[in-house]
């Protein structure tokens, strides 16, 4: 080595690999340990403090439960679609008193609790059930469920608007003008080119949304909708087992991890051509 290299051009070996268990790796370990012995604890408790009286009693209402639980989250949903077509098309609208009264809606769904939306909906109309006799609406809010799917495919037609058209205005201004040019108006350019480029975007938070939906309709039970926080309620006031919130969980638990892995196909299926 010359003399004349100076100590900053010498390159130093870089410090051996650490051996042994760092901090990091131990915190993690013991995350995970405690994690499975609170599952298995609890695997411990439903088996010690299975009842089988109680189980054959009850497990009809809970299938019913589901079953409601179900029903109104897939109305809502398929109806919040339709709503939040117009919807989007609104907030994207160049004229200031559509583009308005759209982003009053969502401003008002998206920034209230669903809670006293449902609340507004169930107590409020029934305030008027004279006016709504007199147009013969009154047969849909006199029922506790149409007014919960009321409620949620109002508030969930503001969350589905706002992300169709974050979607749709995540494709590139560049898809328009070459439809254009090919001499495509403007609905077969949405139907055939943007649309199926932006629900691509859209689905994932679109499985967000239903999961949102799924666990927050637990709140019905409260206007006297007997799903499956309402059967599990009911069960609770009658048997004064902890049990029966403790099944209620597993069973939103199963539901959403069926409709996350269900997500997860519809993806994998509908980018294949992505991928190499």
């Amino acid at each position: 080595m010359s003399a004349s290299m100076q100590a900053s051009d010498i390159v130093e070996r870089p410090p051996p690999p650490a051996h042994g268990w760092s901090r990091q790796r131990i915190l993690g370990y013991g995350l995970v340990a405690l994690w499975a012995v609170m599952g298995i604890g609890l695997v411990a408790y439903l088996v010690s403090a299975w009842n089988s009286e109680l189980f054959q009693k009850y497990a009809p209402g809970y299938i019913s439960g589901v079953g409601i639980t179900l029903s109104l989250v897939g109305i809502s949903i398929v109806v919040g679609a339709i709503l939040s077509v117009p919807i989007a098309y609104g907030r994207m609208s160049r004229n200031p008193i559509i583009a308005g009264l759209a982003y009053a809606y969502v401003y008002f769904f998206r920034g209230t609790p669903l809670l006293a939306q449902a609340f507004l909906v169930y107590y409020g109309f029934g305030s008027f059930r004279p006016e709504l006799d007199a147009i013969g609406l009154w047969w849909f809010f006199r029922e506790a469920f149409n007014c919960a799917v009321f409620a949620f495919a109002l508030n969930t037609a503001a969350y589905q608007a706002e992300i169709l058209r974050g979607a749709i205005e995540s494709v590139p201004r560049g898809q328009w003008e070459g439809a254009a040019s090919l001499g495509l108006h403007k609905m077969q350019t949405l139907r055939k080119i943007i649309l199926p480029q932006a629900l691509i975007v859209a689905l994932r938070p679109y499985g967000n949304e239903v999961i949102l939906m799924i666990k927050g309709s637990a709140i019905v039970a409260i206007i006297t909708v007997y799903d499956l926080m309402g059967i599990t309620r009911l069960t609770y006031s009658r048997t004064f087992d902890f049990q029966s919130y403790l099944w209620a969980a597993i069973i939103y638990l199963l539901i959403v991890e069926t409709l996350r892995h269900a997500v997860d196909w519809i993806e994998r299926r509908i980018t294949r051509h992505l991928k190499r």
